[in-house]
Parts: structure tokens; C-alpha cells; sequence
């Protein structure tokens, strides 16, 4: 009874899983993509590399010293023979990996202490990405959240007109009718205190990021307000940043500022906001600042039923993201799948 039981809980796992990224994982079949694992021996890490390379999604770069991956693999039952393991120590253009960070820290870091950043594996993976060896980076089993984006944003930078990183969470829950609802709430996870011109940065890479999973994006800028009923300076930096936004992105679906009730709910907008082009269907929800971020989507995770995959971060020239310290194997899986997508 406990296998049967095992085995169902295993394949509704595995029919999640596609039905959630099969557009992103026949994209990723379809052009190859490397990503770099900073933290090669943890064995999460090399569960989800193993079966990533198996189903063909995508190809595995392990960082680490060889004979300890392998002896965890070997530990683990992890079959990783055509995965390709880097090790930092041994690394044949590891002087070139050192030119072109002093080159990128410009001044800050002289080359004996560039060659020692370049030894940890977050530091060495991000510089793969850098160069090209890698496209992609995940980062952060073992690795605090700065630790994974301090380097990445030294080294790969922010994209350009991009000032700032953000992060947003993808909410995923079934439907009666097995179809899924999707949502976007960001930034949950990097910035404390955002400025107006951050929350916009954040919402204009949301919607983004919403549509990579095939979601059509209609934005609320969240307050305690609703289209001027709070007053404070806490509203006026939402306002600011609606402005902002909808003058860089005039072609996406912005509004605000919003309370989530009449973002969420047709018939609380048809009474507070009539007419919003947003208000009442929103789907991407941009919180303005950290704590009420974190909040809400960890009560939209425990009391509404929803999965949530990230943080996914936004705004890098390449895609870089952090998993929890502790994630599982399918955590990994999942968020490997989830940044190669983002290339």
C-alpha cells in the first residue's frame, strides 16, 4: 500500500511538473543550454543534474573537485558519467578568469585576491556564465542568498537601462477543471525598501517574467490604498513608481495604486475602481516593499494551496538565480528548469 501510495504521489509530481513547464522544457530540447551548478557534491544538486541530463532538458556543469563529486554520486546512486564536473583548482584558463575579473572589478580587487574569489564555486561558476562557457547559473544550497547575486552582480551585471535586481515567485495551483491558475508576485525576496524607480523596474520585469510561463500580464502596484483613498508618503512612492513604469513600458497592462482586494476581486473593483484596465483580473502583483512581498505570497503558499517556484531573479544580463538552503532535489530540478527557460 505505501509504494502504490508512493508511486501516485510520484507521477501527480511528475505531471505537474510538465504541465507547468512543458512549453519551457520543449524549448530547452530544442536548443541546447548549459547550466553551471556552483555546488557540485551536494547530493540535491546531483540528484536533479542526473535527471535533467536523463530526460534530455538540458546540459549539466557541476563545479567542484572531480573525485569528490563522484564519490558523492557514487554515495548518492547518482549516475553523472556524461555530466561534465569543473574544478576551480585545475582550471586551464583560470588566468584568463582572473584578467577579465580584475578587468570587471576595476581596481577593487587585485589578482591574488580575484584568484582567491575565483577558487569558491560561486564566484567561479558566475565567471563561466561571463565568458560564455556557461548560459546560466543556480546557486545557493550551501550559498546565502548574497552570496549567490553579490558575485553576479559584480561580474554579469545588470542588463542594459536595468539599475537594479528584483525577484518574483510564480504561484501555481490546479484548478477543478485541471487547468492552472497562475500568478506573479514580486519582489519577495531582494530588495528591503524598494524606491518608486525600483518597484518599477520590478513590475516592468515581472510582466516579463509572466510571460515566459504564458501568462498575459495585467499589473497591480499594491498599496493600502486604492486610487487615492490612503494618503501618506508610502502611497505617493507607488504612485510614483505606476508613472514610471507605465512611461518605460507604455505597452504593458500597469495600474495602481491598488489594494489587492480590488486587483484581485471583478466586484470589489467594479465599486472602487470602475473602469481600470487592470483592476479586478490582475495577475502580477508588485508589493512595495520586502515584508508585505514575502508575506503575502507565503500566505497565498500555506492557506491558498499554491506551489511557489523562485525566487526568480530579474534584471541580470544572464540568468542567475538562488535556491533555499533547504531545497530538495526536486526544488532544484524545478528551478534548473525554470532559469535555463529565462535564457
Amino acid at each position: 500500500m505505501y509504494n502504490e501510495s508512493y508511486q501516485r504521489n510520484y507521477e501527480y509530481t511528475i505531471w505537474r511538473r510538465i504541465n507547468m513547464f512543458e512549453n519551457l522544457i520543449e524549448k530547452l530540447k530544442k536548443n541546447p543550454t548549459t547550466l553551471v551548478f556552483t555546488e557540485g557534491p551536494d547530493p540535491r544538486i546531483l540528484e536533479a543534474a542526473s535527471r535533467l541530463k536523463k530526460e534530455g532538458i538540458l546540459e549539466p556543469l557541476l563545479v567542484g573537485n572531480p573525485e569528490e563529486v563522484q564519490s558523492a554520486a557514487a554515495k548518492g546512486g547518482f549516475d553523472i558519467t556524461d555530466i561534465r564536473i569543473v574544478d576551480p583548482a585545475n582550471y586551464r584558463r583560470m588566468d584568463e578568469l582572473v584578467e577579465k575579473m580584475v578587468e570587471l572589478r576595476k581596481g577593487k580587487m587585485s589578482p591574488d585576491e580575484c584568484r582567491a574569489a575565483l577558487l569558491k564555486g560561486n564566484y567561479f561558476g558566475t565567471m563561466l556564465v561571463k565568458l560564455g562557457v556557461a548560459d546560466c547559473l543556480l546557486g545557493g544550497a550551501t550559498y546565502s542568498t548574497a552570496d549567490t547575486v553579490r558575485p553576479a552582480l559584480q561580474l554579469v551585471k545588470t542588463k542594459p537601462g536595468n539599475k537594479s535586481v528584483s525577484s518574483c515567485f510564480i504561484l501555481v495551483r490546479e484548478r477543478a477543471d485541471g487547468s492552472e491558475e497562475k500568478y506573479v508576485m514580486g519582489d519577495c525576496a531582494i530588495n528591503i525598501e524598494p524606491s518608486a524607480e525600483e518597484m518599477a523596474e520590478c513590475a516592468i520585469e515581472c510582466a516579463h517574467t509572466a510571460e515566459i510561463f504564458g501568462i498575459d500580464p495585467k499589473v497591480a502596484m499594491l498599496s493600502y490604498s486604492t486610487k487615492g483613498s490612503g494618503k501618506g508618503e508610502k502611497v505617493d512612492k507607488v504612485v510614483e513608481a505606476l508613472k514610471l513604469a507605465q512611461a518605460a513600458a507604455p505597452e504593458l497592462a500597469i495600474d495602481g495604486e491598488l489594494q489587492f482586494d480590488a486587483a484581485f476581486s471583478p466586484v470589489v473593483a467594479q465599486t472602487k475602481c470602475k473602469g481600470s484596465p487592470v483592476a479586478g483580473q490582475a495577475n502580477v502583483f508588485i508589493f512595495p516593499e520586502i515584508q508585505s512581498g514575502n508575506i503575502g505570497y507565503k500566505i497565498a503558499q500555506r492557506l491558498g494551496g499554491f506551489a511557489a517556484y523562485g525566487p526568480i531573479l530579474q534584471g541580470l544580463n544572464a540568468p542567475i538565480n538562488d535556491l533555499s538552503r533547504g531545497c530538495d532535489a526536486e526544488e532544484v530540478y524545478n528551478m534548473a528548469i525554470i532559469t535555463a527557460g529565462l535564457k
